[in-house]
């Protein structure tokens, strides 16, 4: 913007409630509304958590400790908006514009940044001196605070030239994100999700990418001077080559679900543990009950509807599948890592076997955190020493289930989950959910 000296007007609570109430009547319609624009005011510390502000102008406007917990920012414009401390935990950003805006030491953890602009850029005014001066928030002694993206969707996003040294991206979802040439020195992304992402010419200095998933990522001209790269998954395979079996591996599928449907007469079950199998990509619908692949991998497969009674998958990497509405009764699931599948109406109680037996299904120490257990059946399940962050498990039943040790940090349960379950033994920031 220019020609004309911005001038900054400061806003109360009061004031600021009654132009986001005109602005949710717009969208909803109703007589009186009226788009919000804040563009150049100061918000300092107000509180607007859980509004629908979606298309509102923040522009240059100081929003320096504001809460936006919950809050609906869907198109909004934040072009170079100081948002630093801000907690934007749990918001929803998509197609923001949020170039050249100061998000040192915010949060937004678990916020839905999908296609948000986070390009440079800058607001120009009039100065008597200079003619034209660049737009700078005054700094405060507490501005060092890295920004935290902790589990926040950053797919499809626009970061071209940014600046986050030593940012928390730590499970963020960063599919297909431009980061070309970003200052990323430092920061952590351990255990984020970064399949096609494009980082080339980025500082990536001293970056940890520990455990996370880097399948696809370009980082041509990129520094990567101490960059930690352990445990992340690639486009390279993992374990036993599919390459190196004795018999391909469809082969093997097509036998094992053949010794399913004949009860054994036909056929012959398969055993793939330790073997990657994401070349698979579908085994949506198939019978595979008792199917072996301990320590396998299966990012990112479509499991829909699977039949998979008693599954062997302990310590399997099953990021980002599909087992919405799967049958995993009785399966062992000890270790695996299921963070950010979809396990919606999944089956996971127990299998009944001969003479009565009960077989619960086991998801005793899993990473299960940004997990969709909605409609999951887990009664009587055996789930200690999980780790169900940012998860969602309300409408799931629980019944007699058993969860000592785990962790619900961030998740969502039913009332009545604590009623539900026979053990909740050590298990951490439950009554936080």
């Amino acid at each position: 913007m220019t020609g004309r000296k911005i001038e900054y007007t400061k806003l109360d609570q009061m004031t600021v409630d009654a132009m986001c109430e005109r602005h949710e009547r717009l969208w909803s319609g109703r007589a009186g509304g009226a788009r919000a624009s804040f563009a150049y005011t100061i918000l300092e510390n107000l509180d607007l958590s859980g509004r629908d502000l979606s298309d509102a102008d923040f522009s240059g406007a100081v929003l320096r400790g504001a809460n936006f917990t919950g809050t609906t920012l869907n198109s909004s414009v934040l072009f170079a908006a100081d948002l630093r401390q801000a907690n934007l935990e749990g918001s929803s950003l998509r197609r923001a514009d949020l170039r050249g805006a100061i998000m040192r030491g915010a949060n937004l953890t678990g916020a839905d940044l999908t296609e948000a602009d986070m390009r440079e850029g800058a607001i120009a005014e009039i100065d008597k001196e200079k003619g034209l001066a660049i737009l700078k928030h005054r700094t405060q002694e507490n501005d060092a605070g890295m920004a935290n993206f902790t589990g926040a969707n950053l797919s499809r996003s626009k970061m071209a030239g940014i600046t986050a040294q030593t940012a928390d991206f730590t499970d963020a979802m960063l599919l297909g994100a431009r980061m070309i040439r970003a200052n990323l020195r430092g920061s952590t992304f351990q255990g984020a999700n970064l399949e096609g992402a494009d980082m080339s010419g980025a500082d990536l200095t001293d970056a940890d990418f520990q455990d996370s998933v880097m399948i696809g990522v370009k980082t041509t001209m990129a520094k990567t001077q101490g960059m930690k790269t352990e445990g992340a998954l690639t486009s390279a395979p993992v374990g036993i080559d599919p390459n190196d079996l004795d018999e391909p591996i469809a082969q093997q599928i097509a036998e094992h679900v053949r010794w399913c449907e004949t009860d054994g007469r036909e056929g012959k079950p398969s055993l793939f543990d330790k073997t990657d199998l994401r070349g698979l990509h579908s085994l949506a619908g198939k019978t595979l009950t008792a199917f072996h692949a301990r320590g396998a991998t299966l990012y990112g497969l479509d499991l829909e509807g699977a039949q998979l009674q008693g599954a062997r998958l302990e310590r399997a990497d099953l990021r980002m599948v599909c087992l919405r509405g799967a049958d995993l009764r009785g399966a062992d699931l000890t270790g695996a890592n299921l963070n950010n599948a979809d396990l919606r109406d999944a089956r996971f109680g127990p299998l009944l076997l001969e003479n009565d037996r009960l077989l619960p299904a086991s998801l005793a120490g899993t990473k299960a955190r940004y997990v969709d257990l909605r409609g999951a059946d887990l009664r009587q399940a055996k789930a200690t020493g999980a780790d169900f962050s940012y998860s969602r498990l309300d409408g799931a039943d629980v019944s007699r289930a058993r969860f000592s040790g785990s962790c619900f940090t961030g998740a969502t349960v039913s009332e009545d989950f604590a009623e539900q379950v026979e053990d909740l033994d050590g298990a951490v920031d439950l009554n936080a959910a």
